[in-house]
């Protein structure tokens, strides 16, 4: 099993979702797309079985403080994965990768879940 979880480090729910996958998966690999950054491809793989209205986290600072014309440029998964890639603290955190699958954000209940199917 291949566990990667994207975020960044100091965000409270990535941290929670980091301290249940040491206790239960203590393989999960971390990325801090902060620091390693992220590629189209990932945030592209991201978006096929994510809706971009999931993704895109607008009730977050970043998207609150964007200018209006760029929030309305978000008009596809293309334009969304620019903003993603150019700004990635708009991402909602954590993105759990589990084997090719995504899901996005934590509670301890929606873990538990997917790694029980």
């Amino acid at each position: 099993m291949h566990i990667t979880v994207y975020g960044i480090p100091n965000c409270d729910t990535v941290k929670k979702a980091r301290v249940w996958l040491a206790e239960h998966y203590p393989q999960t690999v971390f990325h801090d797309f902060k620091k390693q950054g992220l590629s189209a491809e990932i945030v592209a793989a991201w978006i096929q079985q994510v809706p971009r209205d999931v993704l895109i986290n607008k009730k977050g600072l970043t998207w609150r403080n964007l200018p209006d014309e760029r929030k309305a440029a978000i008009v596809d998964d293309a334009s969304a994965i620019a903003l993603m890639l150019e700004q990635p603290s708009v991402i909602k955190r954590p993105v759990l990768d589990k084997d090719g699958q995504y899901a996005v954000g934590f509670s301890a209940a929606q873990y538990e879940q997917i790694f029980n199917s």
